[in-house]
């Protein structure tokens, strides 16, 4: 049984920085890799970032050049490095790993706000 969980999500002002964390319990086997989605009120989840098994990585253009997402070895625990944060920014980040199936986590609340 796998469970991921995220953390790290908070309410910050424009401009500022966050470093949401997930992290897997349980083997997940084969790999494929892990990522963030996140989804505001009324609106689809969407993809924020990826990093698949082999390295390659993938942003949202929203979040290009200001969103870094990496992971520690072993694959059970990843990093979202979120800054420049803007208003619409707000979501709930939700986590995920890719294997045989997808997992998710039950979502982080950031709340950019003055």
């Amino acid at each position: 049984q796998v469970e991921v969980v995220e953390s790290g999500g908070d309410l910050v002002q424009p401009g500022g920085t966050l470093r949401l964390s997930c992290k897997a319990s349980g083997k997940i086997s084969p790999y494929y890799g892990m990522g963030w989605y996140r989804q505001s009120p009324g609106t689809q989840r969407a993809l924020v970032a990826e990093v698949k098994a082999d390295g390659l990585t993938k942003y949202a253009d929203a979040v290009k050049g200001r969103f870094t997402i990496s992971r520690l070895d072993g694959f059970t625990t990843g990093y979202l490095e979120m800054s420049d944060l803007k208003e619409e920014d707000t979501a709930v980040y939700y986590c995920y790993y890719k294997s045989s199936r997808t997992y998710w986590g039950q979502g982080t609340q950031v709340t950019v706000s003055s």
